[in-house]
């Protein structure tokens, strides 16, 4: 479904932020006017998907957050928000009010959390506020960027608020010619392997993992991904393709980490349709120069079966933005 930025203000300040440098970039009153959301919901209605999740910054500090999400309702839209959870008095109030009673069904809440050891006593608090309130709407989502993260906690949060049990795990990448936090890619079997010690625990307590794109399947055993097959009910997935972000100025782009790549904007489309293939013709074009994370991923069998996309292309444009232009104009950010 096409990611809606409501806005590119935040209320934290992640060392792993895929959206840092675009948000840094934009005008500090850039917020989604009525008129261009109203566009956008006319523009994916016709081209015959009803589903919109909401991003930021931080999509709660949009004063009129709850009026898009019952208008989107009230137009047979699922809405997803991908939040922090982090929110002022008045909007916490208002969104108990008129958000916390709606069905699954139509409204959900992706909580990008972080380790509570990382997190201030008044971060750590409104946290626990809000998934007291909104935790049997809320998937839990954990980004990992470095090695020695923890899972365990995610897995009290899921019991103690009463959580959707899956858990949506997101690998922090490179941001092409920035410096955000990440595991290098020589680093990333050692991250697998961490990750499947985490296993056990979340299968006794019927929690299923779910992969973001960029996860490379080589990382795991065979015997790891007939376990990872098995716990999450065959919902296993490698792939890397776009993820259609809307900005609050009808700018388009494939992702964030391409979000300096053939960047566009939602009036050159006549379909959403129309533009997801004009970025998926976008990737295909990046990974004749670059396949994947490593130089294996040229002669994969899975790569070639489609069973893996080969990692997410942010690793590798990285290296390819202080090289002399010899490649597709594809590869090389915007200017």
């Amino acid at each position: 479904m096409p990611n809606l930025l409501l806005t590119q203000k935040c209320v934290r300040s992640c060392p792993y932020c895929f959206a840092k440098k675009h948000m840094d970039e934009s005008p500090p009153d850039d917020i989604l006017s009525w008129n261009n959301f109203i566009y956008v919901a006319d523009f994916i209605e016709r081209s015959g998907h009803r589903e919109i999740s909401f991003l930021g910054g931080e999509p709660f500090l949009h004063p009129k957050i709850v009026d898009f999400v019952l208008y989107l309702i009230e137009r047979d839209f699922h809405v997803n928000i991908f939040t922090s959870g982090i929110m002022n008095e008045i909007m916490f109030n208002e969104s108990q009010q008129y958000l916390s009673g709606l069905p699954f069904e139509k409204f959900s809440i992706v909580c990008n959390l972080n380790d509570p050891k990382s997190l201030s006593f008044s971060e750590s608090e409104a946290v626990k506020r809000f998934l007291s309130v909104f935790g049997h709407l809320v998937t839990p989502g954990f980004n990992i960027y470095k090695l020695g993260f923890d899972l365990n906690f995610l897995v009290n949060y899921i019991n103690q608020y009463g959580m959707k049990r899956h858990i949506r795990l997101g690998l922090a990448h490179p941001i092409p010619g920035t410096k955000n936090a990440s595991i290098p890619k020589e680093n990333l079997p050692e991250m697998a392997k961490n990750l499947m010690r985490f296993l056990p625990v979340i299968d006794k307590f019927n929690i299923s993992p779910g992969f973001d794109c960029g996860f490379p399947m080589c990382l795991f055993s065979n015997e790891d991904i007939g376990l990872l097959y098995k716990i999450t009910k065959g919902n296993l997935r490698f792939g890397c393709g776009p993820a259609i972000d809307i900005g609050p100025d009808m700018k388009v782009w494939s992702c964030f980490p391409l979000s300096n790549y053939q960047k566009k904007s939602v009036y050159d489309f006549d379909t959403y349709s129309e533009l997801y293939d004009f970025y998926m013709d976008l990737h295909r074009k990046i990974r004749i120069e670059s396949s994947g994370l490593y130089l294996k991923c040229d002669n994969c069998i899975d790569r070639n079966r489609e069973l893996c996309s080969g990692g997410c292309l942010s690793h590798n444009l990285h290296e390819f933005v202080n090289e002399p232009k010899l490649r597709l104009e594809e590869v090389y950010p915007d200017e």
